[in-house]
This record gives C-alpha cells, sequence and structure tokens, in this order.
C-alpha cells in the first residue's frame, strides 16, 4: 500500500504567513505542518509515500524534506498539481505511482493522533474505500455523513451543509482501492470549479463498496489560524509532560 500527502492550494486563510512559503511547511510547536501527516502513515507502516504540492512554493518541499531521512525513509516522490483544481483532482497527479497498489491518502494541514497501522494492514488487499470521521461542533465546515434513519448505515456524504444531518464530520484520510482514479476521470468540477473528493466518497457509497472509521484520537484541521494555534498548544503540552 503506498500513500498520497495532498499539500497544495495557496494557504490564503493563513496570509500573510503563506506568503513566505506553502502553508503545509508552516510550524506546529517544533515541527513543520507536514511532518505529522507523514508521521502518521510511516507508523502505520507505509514507506512508499508522494507529497503533491503546486503553487510558487512547491519548491520549499525539497529543501525541507529532502529525501525522507527525518523519517527513516531512503527516498520521497513528488507531484505537482497546476491551479487548484481539488482534492481528487490532486489525487489524480498520483495516479503513475500508485500503480496498481491500493492507497492512503492524507490532507497534509490534518493532525492524527491516533494509530491507523491496523485499518492500513486491514485494506492492503482491500476493495472500496474506507473514510474516517470525527465528530465535529461546527459539521457544517465539513463534508458531513447522513445516516439512514431505519438501518443506521451512510445514506449520504453531504459536502458543507447549510442544515447539517448529523455531527460526524469526514477528516482529510482516505483509503482507497485503485478503482479510484477510473472514478476521478468520470467527476466534473462542483459549482466551487473543483473536482470534490466527496463525489469520490459518493460513487463508492452508490457501489456499496464504502466503510466508515470514526476516529477517537486528536484530529485538527490546521486551515485557520486558531487551529494552528491549538494545535501548537497541544504538542507543546505533551512534550512538557
Amino acid at each position: 500500500m503506498k500513500a498520497v500527502i495532498l499539500a497544495g492550494g495557496l494557504g490564503s486563510r493563513l496570509s500573510p504567513l503563506t506568503r513566505a512559503t506553502n502553508k503545509h511547511l508552516l510550524p506546529i510547536y517544533d515541527k513543520p505542518m507536514i511532518y505529522y501527516p507523514i508521521q502518521l502513515m510511516v507508523d502505520a507502516g507505509i514507506r512508499d509515500i508522494m507529497i503533491v504540492t503546486g503553487g510558487p512554493h512547491a519548491g520549499d518541499f525539497i529543501h525541507v524534506l529532502k529525501n525522507g531521512e527525518d523519517f527513516g525513509l531512503n527516498k520521497l516522490h513528488y507531484a505537482y498539481q497546476e491551479g487548484e483544481g481539488g482534492i481528487a483532482d490532486a489525487l489524480s497527479k498520483a495516479e503513475t505511482f500508485i500503480g496498481s497498489d491500493n492507497c492512503a491518502v492524507v490532507l497534509g494541514d490534518n493532525i492524527i493522533s491516533e494509530d491507523i497501522s491496523h485499518y492500513v494492514k486491514e485494506f492492503e488487499n482491500g476493495v472500496g474505500a474506507r473514510i474516517f470521521t470525527k465528530t465535529v461542533t461546527d459539521p457544517e465546515r465539513f463534508g458531513v455523513i447522513s445516516y439512514d434513519p431505519v438501518g443506521g448505515g451512510i445514506s449520504d456524504i453531504i459536502e458543507k451543509p447549510e442544515f447539517p444531518p448529523s455531527d460526524d464530520a469526514v477528516i482529510g484520510l482516505y483509503f482507497y482501492d485503485n478503482s479510484v482514479f477510473s472514478k476521478i476521470k468520470e467527476l466534473v468540477p462542483s459549482s466551487r470549479g473543483e473536482l470534490e473528493v466527496t463525489d469520490i466518497n459518493r460513487k463508492f457509497l452508490l457501489e456499496d463498496n464504502l466503510s466508515v472509521h470514526r476516529i477517537l484520537g486528536t484530529w485538527i484541521d490546521c486551515g485557520t489560524f486558531e487551529s494552528l494555534a491549538k494545535a501548537t498548544s497541544i504538542f507543546y503540552n505533551d512534550k512538557k509532560n
């Protein structure tokens, strides 16, 4: 199983910090943000990792990460996304790298403190997709799970709903089998002009090939100044104690 870490975008919500470098290279306490999702994948037993980035500071990743020596790796792979075509478009850049394998996909600004090695082993030769959720207080900011009131299973995934059907947000961690790339080719841009990851997950759901796991540990989407400060505080206190 291989891993793809998506680290593109302009990070406009974190300007002026992102005028100098890519959002995913900003510090979370004593490490660049991108270190945390890479370490998550390495701790889960995945050593073939691609970073997909873009924008004017894409080259900064090579200066910071080099070949992955800080993680005990001999090599990292890199791909470049033109523009801001969305998460699904960014993932499409890794098709040749993934080849015939299954893949774990994690957003570079998502900090996840949970051992996912069991789920990686379970999915290595699996079929379909697995998504991960976290119960949140502001589900309208995310893709949200809608549950069947009768059977209790997933009935839909709704992107940034005005009236969320649940408090279970889909976080930026996904496992896919190799059919994900043919599904991406079938997508049409959303009203935002992007290829949405929610639309990929819906395709697996319609095939009855989508499973879900709720994250019980820490999850932070570091896209705002508040969440950036919160993540730094958590890791500072962990080191202090």
